[in-house]
């Protein structure tokens, strides 16, 4: 037998499919694909997107003498804003310029949030 026959073979004499009663296959994997989207969209992209939205609210509504947490776990009040980077001071006259985009949070609620972790 040539490789044509044999998959004429599997797809049955009736161009259907080989199992029986499973015809019309087409619509429930359409079906199948948009449900999987939505679950996708529900569980994964739409929290992603409100994440990144309070981000960006966040960060615009920052302020001098705010208290904020950088990504790399460095804390200190702001005593100068640009658009694309804060001053941030670590100590008495010791400060550090940070890209606004590098702020995590600010202090309070990242306290709030470790909190809420050690009641779980």
């Amino acid at each position: 037998m040539d490789l044509l026959s044999l998959i004429a073979q599997a797809q049955g004499k009736g161009g259907g499919s080989a199992v029986p009663g499973c015809g019309g296959g087409g619509i429930h994997q359409l079906a199948l694909m948009a449900l999987m989207f939505l679950v996708f969209y529900f569980l994964l992209i739409r929290p992603q997107q409100k994440r990144a939205k309070d981000h960006r609210e966040m960060l615009s509504n920052l302020r001098r003498g705010d208290r904020i947490i950088t990504v790399g776990g460095i804390c200190g009040t702001i005593t100068g804003l640009t658009d694309r980077f804060v001053t941030v001071e670590l100590a008495e006259k010791i400060r550090v310029r940070v890209l606004r985009s590098h702020v995590q949070g600010k202090e309070a609620e990242a306290e709030a949030e470790q909190s809420d972790d050690k009641k779980d």
